[in-house]
């Protein structure tokens, strides 16, 4: 996640979106109707797609509120009032347009949001509980719509690199929620001790077996990332036929070994910032057994489902006590 192109897109799009709302109103009914829909459909757009975790999750209700707010002030300087209603001239309609195009690209983002949170037809999901000792955690990346969720360019098989990494096509990326509901103590701290979800407890999320570990990678400074072993520290857990991945632990937080037996709910290890990781998060997925000989997380994908729902990016996930 690159800060400075996070913030222009999160804040200053919107914001000239509702600033054109407000400052500058249309000559007609149509166009300032069609101009109130096309900007609250881009400012919802803009919160639904872009990640929260720079500026803090509580900036779309903030970005809802000039909305309503802009809205009110057209109004009561009369954007309605004495004006006809349909454009006159190029400027009118060429406003009208632009409105336009706001509203169906509000709607494309709306059905792709819906697409996120199906399970992709012929699929079964692996269901699990909340891996989250107690906490607050953001979703950057899930779902089943690639809008929402850049692992999903692993099922492109034309692309010979991504079969060895195709199991976590439908994985899930998770931000801690530090103090002023922000993501790290800074825009982008070195120091991986400085982002909120370093270091917290992670859970077995269902009853199974160990089937693999790594406890030996060490956490690196943000941005650096170890391209060679991409998961860093992780384990795997078998439940129920699928095969669980959790990864980017902190070095020697593992409690679990192969071959042991967990209840759900059993301390497992920390998370850390090991591995491919350009800052601490915690990846997770559900897959198919690799088949024998092959990559660990080359089985086939499932789609995951977290306290009985699709988790997207931009939802919250609570932990447990």
């Amino acid at each position: 996640m690159s800060v400075l192109p996070a913030i222009l897109l999160q804040i200053v799009a919107p914001l000239a979106l509702i600033l054109w709302l407000v400052l500058w109103p249309p000559n007609s009914v149509a166009g300032w109707l069609a101009r109130l829909v096309g900007v609250g459909a881009a400012v919802w757009a803009i919160a639904r797609i872009a990640q929260w975790a720079v500026t803090g999750w509580w900036m779309p209700l903030v970005l809802g509120a000039l909305f309503v707010v802009a809205a009110l002030v057209s109004l009561w300087r009369g954007a309605l009032k004495g004006r006809p209603v349909w454009p006159r001239g190029i400027a009118g309609r060429a406003g009208l347009g632009v409105s336009l195009v706001l509203v169906v690209t509000g709607g494309w983002v709306a059905a792709q949001l819906m697409n996120a949170r199906q399970v992709p037809e012929g699929l079964e999901a692996a269901g699990i509980s909340s891996p989250f000792g107690p906490g607050r955690y953001l979703v950057a990346h899930g779902g089943h719509a690639p809008l929402f969720n850049a692992h999903m360019r692993t099922l492109d098989k034309s692309v010979p690199r991504y079969r060895d990494w195709r199991g976590q096509s439908y994985a899930v990326d998770v931000f801690g929620i530090g103090p002023g509901g922000r993501r790290a103590d800074g825009l982008r701290p070195e120091d991986p001790a400085r982002y909120a979800i370093f270091g917290a407890a992670l859970r077995a999320p269902c009853t199974g077996e160990v089937l693999a570990v790594e406890n030996d990678r060490p956490d690196l400074p943000v941005p650096e990332m170890d391209s060679d072993n991409k998961l860093g520290n992780y384990v795997m857990l078998a439940c129920d036929g699928a095969v669980i991945v959790m990864a980017h632990l902190r070095q020697g937080s593992l409690r679990v070994a192969p071959g042991d037996r967990i209840e759900s709910g059993a301390a497992l290890a920390e998370v850390g910032n090991s591995g491919q990781t350009m800052e601490p998060h915690l990846h997770i997925h559900a897959q198919r057994p690799a088949a024998p000989g092959s990559a660990p997380i080359s089985g086939a994908p499932l789609p995951l489902l977290i306290g009985g729902a699709v988790r997207i990016r931009g939802d919250m996930i609570k932990g447990g006590a």
